[in-house]
Formats: C-alpha cells, sequence, structure tokens
C-alpha cells in the first residue's frame, strides 16, 4: 500500500520546439539501436475537428538525448489541437524488421521509413474523409498484423489490406477507436466498432443494447477470472459483455464515462477493476469551470469509490500503467486535470502514488527494454523523462531493436486496451 507521494527521478530533459505546436508524441524503436525514439506528430489547421477529421501536418524525430533525427513536413504555427485523433501510428508495415511511420498527410495515406524519414509508399485513400485514425488489424489471418482500418468521424469505416485495397466496409456508428481482437481464435481480428462487434469480414456478429451516443473506449481482459476475456465499453456508461454479445453488467453512476482503463489497481479484490473517468459538468479548462471525477468499480462492476473533487478542470485523461516498478501494482495514471494539478499515479484506494512535476500531455513505455516503465511528460516545447530509479538513456539494455508492442502501435486520444 502506498502510504505517500514517491519522487519521481528526472532521466533527462529533450528539446522538442522544433517539431512545432500542439503535437502529439508517439514512442517506437525506429532506427533499431534497442532505445526508443520520440515521433512528434503535428495536426493541419483550419477545420473543426467535430466534424472533420486531421490530417498530418508535420512529423518530427527525436532520439532521447535530443538529437533531432529527421523530420518531414513543415511545422505550422496555426496547427490544429488535440481535440480528435491525428491519423498516425508507429509500426513495421512490412515486415523487414524496422518501424515505419504510417500517417495521411495531403489526402494520402503514406509510409514512410522509421530509419529515415524517406517515404517508402504512398496510395490514394478510399474515401476523402478516410482519415481520422489509423487501427492495424490481422483481418486475413496473416502470421502478422498488415491490414488497416480507415474510418470518418463517426459513421463509416474501411478495411484495407497493405496494398490498401478495400476488403470491406461498415456504416453505422463505430465510435472513435474501433478495437480489433481475435474473440473466436481462428487467427482472424474481430473488431469492435463503436457498438456493434463486426467479424473479420465485416459481419455483424452482436449490438451492445441501449447505450446512447457513440463508444468512447474499449477495453478486453478477463475481468471477473473466468479464464475467457470480456469487453467493457465505455460511452453513455459503462458496460461489460462476454465475447459473444451477453450483457454481464453496466455501471449508470456517471453522467459520461469518458475514460475506461483495466487494471489490478487492488490486490485485495478479485479480478481487475475498472477505472473510468465521469465528465459531470463539461466547460472551459483554461477558466476552470467544469468538473470530472474519477471512479473505481469491481469486477462485477460496483462503484469502489468515486472522487469529489475540489479543483476545476473536465478534460482528464487517465489509463492504467504496469511496470513503474517490477513486481508492483498497476496505478491510474492521469493527466490534463486542469486546475493547477500536475500529472500524477494514483494506486487503487485512489492516493496520489506518484506525483510528477511538470504539467502537459503524457506518454509512457519501457524506453530502454530494462523490464520497468518511463513516463515522459511533454509541454510545447519540452519532454521531461521520469523513472522510478536512476537510469542512464545513452545504454540500452539490449543490442537488438524493442518490440514495438499493440499499445505503443494502436496510439489515440481514446484510450482502449487489453490486459493479459
Amino acid at each position: 500500500m502506498v502510504e505517500r507521494t514517491e519522487q519521481a527521478v528526472l532521466l533527462g530533459i529533450v528539446d522538442i520546439h522544433k517539431a512545432g505546436l500542439r503535437t502529439k508524441m508517439l514512442l517506437g524503436d525506429v532506427d533499431g539501436d534497442g532505445r526508443m525514439e520520440l515521433l512528434l506528430a503535428q495536426p493541419d489547421g483550419g477545420i473543426d475537428d467535430r466534424y472533420v477529421p486531421h490530417q498530418v501536418q508535420c512529423m518530427t524525430v527525436f532520439d532521447l538525448q535530443g538529437n533531432l533525427l529527421w523530420q518531414v513536413g513543415t511545422p505550422d504555427p496555426n496547427a490544429g489541437g488535440p481535440g480528435s485523433d491525428y491519423p498516425v501510428q508507429l509500426y513495421d508495415i512490412d515486415g523487414d524488421g524496422q518501424l515505419e511511420v504510417l500517417c495521411v498527410m495531403d489526402k494520402q495515406f503514406r509510409i514512410y521509413s522509421g530509419r529515415s524519414g524517406e517515404l517508402k509508399k504512398s496510395y490514394p485513400l478510399p474515401d476523402p474523409l478516410a482519415h481520422d485514425c489509423i487501427i492495424i488489424a490481422n483481418l486475413r489471418g496473416l502470421e502478422r498484423p498488415q491490414d488497416i482500418i480507415l474510418k470518418d468521424r463517426y459513421r463509416r469505416l474501411w478495411a484495407l489490406d497493405n496494398e490498401m485495397n478495400v476488403l470491406w466496409t461498415y456504416t453505422g456508428n463505430p465510435g472513435h477507436f474501433p478495437w480489433v481482437y481475435d474473440i473466436d481464435g481462428d487467427g482472424c481480428d474481430e473488431v469492435m466498432a463503436g457498438y456493434d462487434m463486426l467479424d473479420h469480414d465485416g459481419t455483424k456478429l452482436w449490438s451492445c443494447k441501449d447505450l446512447d451516443d457513440h463508444a468512447d473506449c474499449i477495453w478486453i481482459g478477463d475481468v471477473n477470472g473466468d479464464g475467457e476475456p470480456e469487453v467493457v465499453v465505455g460511452g453513455s456508461v459503462t458496460v461489460m459483455y462476454s465475447l459473444q454479445g451477453s450483457e454481464l453488467w453496466r455501471y449508470d453512476g456517471s453522467i459520461e464515462s469518458q475514460h475506461v482503463a483495466l487494471g489490478r489497481f487492488r490486490t485485495d479484490m478479485p479480478g481487475l477493476q475498472i477505472a473510468g473517468l465521469d465528465r459531470i459538468e463539461r466547460g472551459d479548462n483554461d477558466s476552470g469551470s467544469g468538473r470530472d471525477g474519477m471512479f473505481l468499480l469491481d469486477s462485477e462492476g460496483r462503484e469502489v469509490w468515486k472522487e469529489q473533487r475540489v479543483t476545476g478542470g473536465w478534460l482528464t485523461m487517465i489509463e492504467p500503467l504496469r511496470g513503474w516498478e517490477p513486481h508492483g501494482p498497476d496505478y491510474i495514471l492521469a493527466y490534463r486535470r486542469g486546475g493547477g494539478v500536475t500529472p500524477a499515479l494514483y494506486d487503487g484506494h485512489r492516493r496520489e502514488a506518484v506525483r510528477f512535476p511538470v504539467d502537459g500531455y503524457v506518454v509512457h513505455a519501457d524506453l530502454l527494454g530494462t523490464g520497468r516503465e518511463q513516463v515522459i511528460v511533454y509541454t510545447q516545447d519540452k519532454a521531461y523523462i521520469y523513472a522510478s530509479r536512476p537510469l542512464n538513456l545513452s545504454v540500452p539494455a539490449t543490442a537488438r531493436p524493442l518490440p514495438q508492442p499493440k499499445r505503443l502501435y494502436s496510439t489515440t486520444l481514446y484510450f482502449g486496451g487489453e490486459v493479459e
């Protein structure tokens, strides 16, 4: 049990101002040296991203020592903001052992070399609005995921092979970021597209019932400990389904379940717990109006606790963080809190375990292959790298390229994921 707030160790500061304003950070070992690099993607501006999806304006890669490795595009001082996803992922799509950057720029789906920034391939989009986000899937039962799913904001998605040939399309309510998972063990991914579970060929298998608006986030894991994963959806409520489509429980004690996160946050409870973020009252984060609050549910969907905030802010983002310390508990990583509250790790008792002194957006990964997660808090011009203990960022733990886990090639503003 955490009794006091611990201090994170600052490992280094990277100057990222050359990447431009309002960037999103992605992590991956793009040069294969056993250390991850920082990819900063800047979005286009001049759009209303409630309805029109972003494209990527500029991409810049830095190493952990702050060296600028390459840049594609030109930073725009009038770039858009992070109100929706940016269409960019880091993944080895062609299987050559090196990461590529997959993105939508200049109304094209492009594949760049992660090592050099050289353009490898470019394809036309299946539709002018098919660039709200990029999802990597295995729809054809290959040895590794090589298929692509694109979508518009809230109505359509396109399933494509790695040469951008359309496999099938879907029209409905796909939510923000559909999650792919092989629910029947046939080697092909199914697609949880918002409230609809689709087979690998696009056939609708089942749908969530009596849910309003759209799905904000989707998680998969063995929540109740029965040996089979379940699907947890955050949207108008937080609800859990079996993989076959049976509703197991729903929690309607929130006004808007904007984020959920599965983890083993409490060792004194069976199964997994579900952390959530309720947008209680929408407002203006800059002025401190509006209010949100975290909550925690047990494996049966019963409320364990709910935060009653005294500071303003309604744009909090949460996700689980595992591996801050070996064999330690999962933490709830919360940031963009507003009200002067900086990012922190919270335990399953709602206690602050680790406080980061700098405010900003947050990413995390095992940057050197040490088996521990490091946390990066980044602002408009600086990236602050933290860990639970001192670590030399110039010394990788392995001479081999670091693997790119699914969490890091499925980056989104609307966190989903899987828990083993």
